[in-house]
């Protein structure tokens, strides 16, 4: 097989071995060296698995596929988040269950505030289109808008419980039950998944398994050097690390599956990409908000809810509140520029809001609160959603053909 051809596994496995020479060695190198190079390390394992699963689909049963294939294609995401959890319920009184719930509320937020949007733009500036889903995605909106309504409430209850965690993972067992009985969709990988297609089906199977297996063992090295090393840059930058995890570290986990799904848009299949993230976000607004409490506790050695305080809160109701709209701006299964605009316009202003709070906040003559904007882009955002769903409440009373096989 021709060097060109491997060029992007090799890229992508040579990302890795630094920091697994790191791992081996322990050198005394700053925090900000093991982030980066950790950083790369997941980077290059999360390209790994994406090219993996896309293979994998064309070999196993398709409820296997559904199921496992979607877990490991979010894997980066889910070791650094379940650290924190892990961290979180070892010491209850530190900023663990902090970065624990930044992390997962900025992942939450990138995929539909600049996944989604970006998909749309791209795809319209291309082919001057709207992006429309196919009919089967009724099912991927639906449930992320029944996982949205009760994530509204876990502010309301100012805890995250067991019980809260086994109603999420329920919502994903009844979405996969529903799409695992039904007929499987050809789909050919394409890109450099496509060279491992050509391979011999036993010879392939061998491939996939060890691609997998090498980017597990090399992001469950790299979530905790990656974590800790990133809280510790951001302490030795005197940059805010509760930011840096709730941004940076989705990044690299996120990279892989944004840059795939921007090709697919580029190539003309923008519903496949945008259903691609669609389905990405139902996975961690329900499996990995759902896995939080139950890893808590097992951390902590009891049944103990993980509390939350008024910036947590803020947090869970802002990602709900964006969630809750983007379901809106779904309901007719079709997102046009004007969509993506306001998701990406919302996000980007939210996301920088630090920048100006206490500016717009002397000129109304209010104290200055670092939440208080929080607040209003989630209520902005609930608002929004309301006002969409009513608008379009023929659409929505379709969506209810989505919990149907």
């Amino acid at each position: 097989m021709a060097f060109s051809v491997l060029r992007p596994f090799i890229l992508a496995a040579l990302l890795t071995l630094p920091s697994l020479a790191l791992r081996a060695v322990h050198p005394d190198i700053s925090p900000l060296s093991v982030a980066l190079l950790s950083g790369l390390a997941i980077l290059g394992a999360s390209f790994l698995l994406t090219w993996a699963c896309e293979v994998a689909q064309m070999d196993i049963p398709q409820a296997v596929a559904l199921a496992v294939v979607a877990f490991i294609a979010v894997l980066p995401e889910y070791a650094v988040d379940m650290y924190f959890t892990w961290m979180a319920g070892q010491n209850p009184s530190s900023a663990y269950s902090h970065y624990a719930i930044a992390n997962m509320t900025g992942a939450n937020r990138l995929l539909i505030g600049v996944g989604w949007s970006a998909i749309v733009l791209f795809f319209a500036g291309r082919f001057h289109k709207a992006v429309v889903l196919a009919a089967d995605k009724r099912t991927d909106v639906v449930f992320l808008g029944i996982a949205t309504l009760y994530a509204l409430l876990i502010p309301l209850k100012v805890s995250l419980t067991i019980y809260d965690g086994l109603i999420f993972l329920g919502i994903y067992a009844w979405y996969m039950w529903i799409i695992c009985r039904r007929p499987a969709g050809e789909k050919m990988p394409e890109g450099p998944a496509a060279v491992l297609v050509a391979l011999p089906k036993t010879r392939r199977l061998k491939v996939v398994t060890g691609i997998f297996l090498f980017a597990a063992v090399v992001i469950l090295c790299n979530a905790e050097p990656f974590s800790e090393n990133l809280v510790a840059s951001g302490k030795l930058l005197g940059v805010n690390e509760f930011l840096l995890v709730q941004w940076l570290a989705p990044i690299a986990s996120e990279a892989p599956e944004f840059i795939v799904s921007l090709m697919f848009a580029f190539r003309g299949n923008a519903g496949l990409a945008l259903g691609s993230l669609l389905s990405s976000k139902l996975n961690q607004w329900t499996l990995l908000v759902g896995m939080i409490p139950g890893v808590y506790a097992v951390s902590s050695g009891g049944i103990s809810p993980m509390y939350l305080d008024s910036h947590q809160f803020e947090e869970i109701l802002l990602t709900a509140g964006q969630s809750l709209f983007a379901v809106a701006l779904l309901s007719d299964l079709r997102i046009a520029v004007r969509g993506a605009s306001w998701l990406l316009t919302l996000f980007a202003a939210q996301l920088l809001s630090p920048l100006y709070d206490a500016q717009l906040e002397a000129l109304l003559g209010l104290a200055h609160d670092p939440l208080r904007l929080h607040a209003w882009f989630a209520w902005l955002y609930l608002f929004l959603a309301v006002v969409l769903l009513l608008r379009s409440r023929r659409h929505v009373w379709t969506l209810r053909f989505g919990l149907k096989v």
